[in-house]
């Protein structure tokens, strides 16, 4: 409640102790099963595993891995990707929640997670278990999906009920699999549920049907998920009018961004603050897809946008101590925010080490504000 250090630590620094962090969840896992600990608690400690998250942080993991030419990074992400095997349905899917939660039940959002690890791990390592597991997943979402685009048969019990714009970001899945096995109908599949999102598109790129508990203010984790989901299919498909409906969000979300690089946590129809906390989840995520334009436009204004948000999170990173704050990203700033409220969370350190690769990566350098 002090207020942010003035001292950003850089990109560098951040990468380095959010992957550590990440290492430390795994380690420290209340189910001790090769996931990542779906967070720490300053109230309760280390959380079981989190499938969900665990999923999509096998690429990071991956990347990491490369990067530091590091087999023990490996190592890792072959543990993940084992416990991932082993804990999916016969029929396919994933469930939802902790490892331990109930009721255990597929899950359309998780599915699609988990589907981005999976895919990068039969990419990677030409394991025809990851592939098969793969297949299965990106089948059972396929053939699972209304005819209009959107999934309803098995959303989350452990979110509010409705249609979810949102999973543009189980497209990003489909499209993973496509891309590691083409022919199969996955990347069409996706692309018909990124289409059915942007009929929630408003004239300003806002969403609706896109969050977890608030229609009207969603959160921008999840507005983060729908415009990473949308570049994911422009990516895949190359189709301009992708392209131009994230650029119609991207545009509004750079408004929203105030004095020192914070983002309410939660914005309304026109992009307003509807929270008077950060989403540091969310705006990492969202500094990722404004790297993303950059690439693709060349709009310096979206690289400017990202770097103000990223600065924005590492400024709270804590570096120094060895418990599960150092290195750890928290859900809100202040911690004591609604969202992930006291908890550092194992997807914020992930879309955090994400956004500041890219970052280093356009701009050949280390980041300080």
């Amino acid at each position: 409640m002090l207020g942010l250090p003035r001292h950003d630590p850089g990109a560098e620094a951040v990468i380095a102790s959010c992957t550590d962090w990440l290492c430390m969840a795994q380690d420290m896992s209340a189910s001790n099963d090769g996931g990542v600990a779906r967070d720490f608690s300053l109230q309760k400690g280390w959380a079981s595993s989190y499938p969900e998250t665990t999923g999509y942080i096998i690429p990071t993991m991956i990347a990491m891995a490369h990067r530091n030419g590091d087999a023990a990074l490996h190592e890792r992400a072959r543990r993940m990707l084992d416990w991932c095997v082993a804990i999916q349905f016969a029929d396919g899917a994933f469930q939802g929640g902790k490892i331990d939660a109930v009721p255990r039940v597929p899950v359309t959002f998780n599915t699609g997670q988990i589907l981005i690890g999976l895919a990068a791990g039969a990419a990677e390592y030409g394991d025809t278990r990851y592939l098969d597991a793969m297949h299965r997943a990106a089948s059972w979402l396929r053939d699972s999906q209304d005819a209009d685009g959107c999934w309803r048969k098995y959303s989350t019990p452990f979110a509010k009920q409705g249609d979810k714009a949102y999973e543009t970001h189980v497209s990003w899945g489909l499209f993973e699999a496509e891309r590691v096995a083409p022919g199969h109908g996955y990347g069409a599949a996706g692309l018909r549920q990124v289409e059915w999102a942007l009929s929630k598109q408003e004239p300003n790129g806002w969403f609706a049907a896109n969050c977890l508990n608030d229609v009207d203010n969603p959160l921008t984790h999840t507005i983060g998920y729908v415009l990473r989901g949308v570049l994911e299919g422009h990516l895949l498909s190359g189709r301009e009018d992708l392209l131009q409906a994230a650029v119609r969000t991207a545009n509004s979300l750079t408004g929203a961004i105030g004095t020192g690089g914070y983002m309410a946590g939660r914005l309304n129809r026109k992009f307003g603050p509807a929270a008077k906390y950060a989403c540091l989840t969310g705006s990492v995520q969202i500094a990722h897809c404004f790297f993303l334009l950059y690439r693709l436009t060349g709009e310096v204004r979206y690289l400017s946008a990202g770097q103000k948000l990223t600065a924005f999170v590492r400024r709270t990173v804590r570096l120094e101590g060895n418990d599960g704050r150092s290195g750890g990203v928290k859900g809100s700033y202040p911690v004591n925010g609604e969202y992930g409220q006291w908890q550092y969370l194992n997807w914020a350190a992930k879309f955090c080490i994400d956004a500041n690769l890219l970052e280093v990566e356009l701009t050949g350098s280390d980041s300080h504000a």
